[in-house]
């Protein structure tokens, strides 16, 4: 018999079969934020828990414009190194390609680096969820020892020797630069990073062309399987948190080959409750086939393993050959055009 989910994770699973029923999902502002007491919305796609993504929100272009600099900016790090673009490659649908990032002085992150791409969909950031908000999330590699290495204040300090763009700042932001605007500027960037125009997208919005026969055959074995009960709503996840290993203990099966750290504990490092013990932001799938290596290890290379080790661990079942293969065709299509704001 399964093991029986704790409350916080059953409570997940809740909100998800509310989401499959076709109930409520957040709807994002004009600004890309989002709003729980007045943005809710109904899914518009007969009670499918999948929805198309939405329009890249109308942002300030002065601020998306600094944004979109500072992400690629070195002054963010100690010692000029590393950007946020370092970690998070922006030709490269916004991840790394590594297992873990490497920061200043070489250090190699613990962690596999999520892609920012779509990541404002997210209802939180990072693989155990610290980070309410884009705002939040930018201050964590800033100061983390095995990334930027410095703070807000080292960088402040750099920026402002810039004339040229301390002048542009002030344009946008009459109190100048500060730790809570830098942030903002990031974030307002990096909420333009939507993949548009995906196959799938077009399928739900109406044409049955948009993918073919076999991803069809993996969208309804998708649904049929589980999959979509913890990945669904905009971001094809990314709006809850779930034990990773709950029909069998993943953890204890890769000890021989990978050692147990710190970054396997999940969510438990947040709140030192034991219910969170290997528990994790789902992670949203779009663009997944472009973006290996899988899992917050970045332990699996192959997204056809990716999918086997779903099976057997999230929903307690060896898929065969075939339903793996039509799995994968579906999630080929949930890759989506490269964000317009980099073309600008």
């Amino acid at each position: 018999m399964a093991e029986r989910l704790p409350k916080p994770v059953s409570a997940a699973l809740l909100l998800a079969a509310a989401a499959v029923a076709g109930l409520w999902l957040w709807v994002p502002r004009e600004d890309g934020r989002r709003d729980a007491d007045s943005k809710l919305g109904v899914i518009a796609h007969s009670g499918d828990a999948l929805v198309p993504l939405p329009q890249v929100p109308r942002l300030p272009a002065d601020k998306v414009a600094l944004g979109k600099a500072l992400f690629q900016d070195v002054r963010l790090s100690r010692d000029n190194t590393i950007s946020c673009a370092g970690c998070h490659d922006l030709s490269s649908f916004g991840h790394d390609g590594r297992r873990g990032s490497v920061g200043v002085g070489g250090a190699e992150g613990s962690v596999n680096a999520p892609t920012v791409f779509n990541a404002s969909l997210n209802f939180a950031q990072f693989w155990d969820g610290r980070a309410a908000s884009l705002e939040d999330q930018a201050a964590g590699p800033v100061h983390n020892p095995l990334e930027m290495a410095t703070d807000w204040a080292a960088v402040i300090g750099k920026l402002q020797a810039d004339d040229a763009f301390r002048r542009d700042f002030l344009s946008a932001y009459p109190d100048g630069i500060t730790a809570a605007n830098l942030a903002d500027a990031i974030a307002t960037f990096e909420r333009t990073l939507l993949t548009e125009n995906a196959p799938f997208d077009r399928y739900l919005r109406g044409d049955p062309q948009a993918i073919d026969a076999r991803a069809k055959l993996g969208y309804r074995r998708f649904r049929e399987l589980g999959c979509v009960s913890c990945h669904q709503g905009v971001n094809i996840g990314g709006n809850m948190f779930q034990r990773f290993g709950v029909m069998a203990d993943f953890f204890g099966e890769r000890a021989p080959q990978r050692p147990a750290v710190a970054a396997d504990l999940g969510r438990f490092n947040v709140t030192g409750q034991e219910v969170d013990r290997h528990v994790f932001k789902v992670p949203g799938l779009r663009n997944v086939a472009e973006t290996a290596p899988y899992f917050h290890d970045g332990g699996v290379a192959r997204l056809e393993d990716a999918v086997a080790i779903m099976g057997r661990y999230q929903l307690g079942r060896e898929l065969s050959p075939d339903e793996i293969d039509s799995l994968v065709a579906f999630l080929k299509t949930l890759t989506g055009m490269p964000p317009a704001s980099l073309k600008r």
